[in-house]
């Protein structure tokens, strides 16, 4: 019988493939089709527009080559922070306008080239602009030929920064249209919302601020992530442990079922006496189709007066019926949501998880006891 090599040569076989799989975090078949639409668009169109502008011919370049870098990381990585709208049109520029100091300055080209790339580094560094295809726009600047040095100092702006305009509008509609997040925003840590001192609750146990800060100078690299989206994602981190430790329990075996709701064309007062009799803290506003539509308080009510619901109902946190009740415990701790609303695919509410319906679920959890899903479980709580 022949050697097929067993298990050892499977593993082999794998980690020499491994060479062909995506090198960033988060990379799906789906996120790389839609950074080559959009480059194929963002690219295209510059060319079109720049050449609208100029017309085309030999005197000027319609479009740098830098420009292909940019649209990479803008389509590709638009998270990134060398991929935001500043370090792209400034670090463009910047970098062109070191680039053709250097060569009005220095006769010796390969001096020259050294020198324009390494003033383009410190400049963008300085006005915190990196962008890597910046380094190339400096090297575009030196060795782009008798137009590129025709044009001069007109060169960093015409074509280079209008260049990286367009790209990145182009860019901006592009991710609107894919529904991604661009430019990037991180989203904001948790705040303290009783106006004390005291950190928010969430930031109060496991690590700091300052264990980040010591854990990238032990690491002594520079990580291409914000600051603020590698905490996020580090807490989503120990979030998900906690998950898969404990996470057998669904939402569907701890929510309350008997949900008080409250209908869209319901009137202020109606909240307020629902949400003060049944001693709650949250009540799902429902449409006519029984879809959940967002969710009011006796906060809102105190803070915008007695007005329609649609105008002071806030957008609800939600969850599906099949998801782990641990996995609620950032959004249970935010300072602001009392409860999460689990519904259907369609929007129709099954059921409510409050703090308290956590609270019980995590202390029985944590004292090992077996939690059967005909246990009883607190009702709607405030």
């Amino acid at each position: 019988m022949p050697n097929t090599g067993g298990p050892e040569l499977h593993v082999g076989k794998l980690q020499k493939f491994r060479l062909f799989r995506p090198i960033l975090a988060g990379a799906t078949l789906r996120e790389r089709v839609i950074a080559c639409l959009g480059a194929l668009a963002g690219i295209t169109l510059t060319g079109l527009i720049c050449g609208w502008f100029f017309g085309e011919g030999p005197h000027i370049p319609l479009i740098v080559a830098p420009m292909g870098a940019s649209a990479v990381l803008i389509f590709a990585v638009p998270a990134s922070p060398l991929a935001q709208p500043w370090p792209v049109i400034g670090g463009n520029t910047i970098s062109a306008f070191m680039g053709v100091l250097a060569a009005h300055f220095i006769p010796d080209p390969v001096i020259a080239i050294g020198v324009g790339v390494s003033l383009a580094i410190a400049a963008m560094s300085l006005t915190r602009s990196l962008h890597p295809p910046g380094g190339a726009a400096a090297l575009t600047a030196l060795i782009g030929g008798p137009a590129v040095t025709s044009a001069g100092f007109l060169f960093p702006l015409f074509p280079v920064g209008l260049n990286s305009v367009i790209l990145v509008v182009l860019g901006i509609g592009f991710h609107k249209l894919s529904r991604r997040n661009y430019p990037h925003r991180a989203v904001a840590a948790p705040v303290n919302t009783h106006g004390t001192a005291d950190r928010p609750a969430p930031l109060r146990v496991g690590f700091q601020a300052e264990d980040v800060d010591a854990a990238l100078e032990a690491l002594d690299e520079t990580l291409d992530i914000d600051r603020a989206d590698l905490d996020r994602l580090l807490r989503q981190v120990e979030l998900q442990a906690l998950v898969r430790a404990r996470g057998t329990l669904t939402c569907a075996e701890v929510m309350s079922r008997d949900v008080i709701t409250l209908g869209l064309d319901g009137s202020a007062e109606k909240a307020r006496h629902l949400l003060i009799t049944h001693n709650i803290r949250t009540l799902p506003v429902i449409d006519g189709a029984g879809r959940l539509a967002g969710t009011i308080g006796l906060r809102e009510l105190t803070l915008q007066g007695a007005v329609g619901l649609r105008a002071v109902m806030s957008e609800a946190r939600t969850a599906g019926p099949d998801e782990p009740v641990i996995g609620l415990v950032n959004a249970l701790t935010d300072g602001r949501t009392h409860a999460v609303v689990v519904v259907a695919e369609d929007r129709r509410v099954l059921g409510i998880i409050t703090q308290t319906d956590l609270l019980a679920t995590l202390t029985r959890l944590l004292s090992d006891k077996t939690f059967a899903p005909s246990d009883p479980v607190a009702p709607q709580a405030a």
